[in-house]
């Protein structure tokens, strides 16, 4: 099928990976101004004719998260009023994800506040990638396609370490996923618990699980303020842990995180490009990038010729 009535645009979040997708998948990016006013406000203005066009909108909601959501929700009110067909958000990065359930009895539950506001403006399908929760595909009413970073970063995983390996979760909500990545690889796995007792601050219990003389793999779906995993791998390097490396979906690195990751134990960090990095985090030599540009031009692909996606959840 061509791909005739397929258009692509990017907002401001992420530019970069919005090339890569289109790149792979050999078509041109659709063009859009998408700007601000002296006072802040956002002015988007389509420059590709959307009419009866099934619309791609590459935008992660990182930070600055507010901007970037709004901008989202503009182009997507831009297109429907253009008359296109469908419009799909391609949101790599699920800003507010965090904020999954009600954790006082007066306070929000943002992440469904956003599926309402991007429904409201005409999203007709949602793609993204790792979600902190995975039940926030249910605060929506329009299908959730759900990738997951998993083969790509399990690929760069066999290519860099051969032997003695054992994966780490560092913390017990994320254990589920960490023992899919050890039953793939055919090693280990560990728990680190642990104790938090304030937002964005962590400390380290004990490590659960066998770690001496192996090389130890921390798993998470996002890094902050990376305190969490230079804790974990402090600890593991108690714990006899030959050397410890890390691995995530989404590179948030927010605050002290960039100097905590130069000065931990840590020797390699794998990002994937679900977020742009930061010029500090661009310099870190510890920091690696894989990026899954090819994933997400399979997944418009399959979306737009009605194809099952069921290949790329593995």
């Amino acid at each position: 099928m061509a791909l005739k009535k397929l258009r692509v645009f990017t907002g401001n979040a992420n530019p970069e990976l919005a090339k890569k997708i289109v790149a792979h998948m050999g078509i041109p990016l659709s063009r859009a101004i998408v700007k601000k006013f002296s006072d802040g406000e956002t002015w988007v203005d389509l420059d590709d004719n959307v009419r009866g066009a099934d619309v791609f909108i590459i935008q992660p909601t990182c930070a600055p998260v507010n901007e970037h959501i709004m901008e989202l929700a503009i182009m997507i009110d831009a297109c429907r009023r253009a008359s296109a067909k469908r419009i799909t958000a391609v949101m790599p990065y699920y800003g507010y994800a965090r904020q999954d359930k009600k954790v006082k009895p007066k306070t929000p539950i943002t992440a469904k506040a956003v599926a309402v506001m991007l429904e409201a403006v005409g999203a007709k399908r949602v793609l993204t990638m790792d979600l902190h929760a995975g039940q926030i595909q249910g605060f929506f009413h329009v299908p959730v396609d759900h990738l997951h970073a998993t083969s790509i970063i399990i690929d760069d995983i066999k290519k860099r370490f051969k032997k003695k390996l054992v994966m780490v979760s560092p913390d017990a909500g994320g254990v589920e996923r960490t023992r899919a990545y050890a039953k793939r690889l055919g090693v280990g796995l560990a728990i680190i618990d642990k104790r938090r007792d304030k937002p964005n601050k962590s400390e380290v219990m004990h490590v659960i699980g066998n770690v001496k003389g192996k090389t130890a793999i921390l798993l998470d779906d996002m890094v902050d303020t990376a305190g969490t995993l230079c804790n974990g791998a402090t600890a593991l390097i108690k714990n006899g842990a030959k050397e410890v490396h890390a691995c995530c979906s989404h590179p948030v690195l927010s605050g002290p995180a960039v100097s905590r990751i130069e000065k931990s134990k840590i020797k390699t960090l794998a990002v994937v490009d679900t977020i742009p990095l930061r010029k500090k985090a661009m310099k870190c030599k510890k920091i690696r990038i894989v990026s899954v540009s090819s994933m997400f031009g399979e997944a418009i692909r399959c979306i737009y010729e009605e194809d099952s996606l069921s290949s790329l959840f593995v």
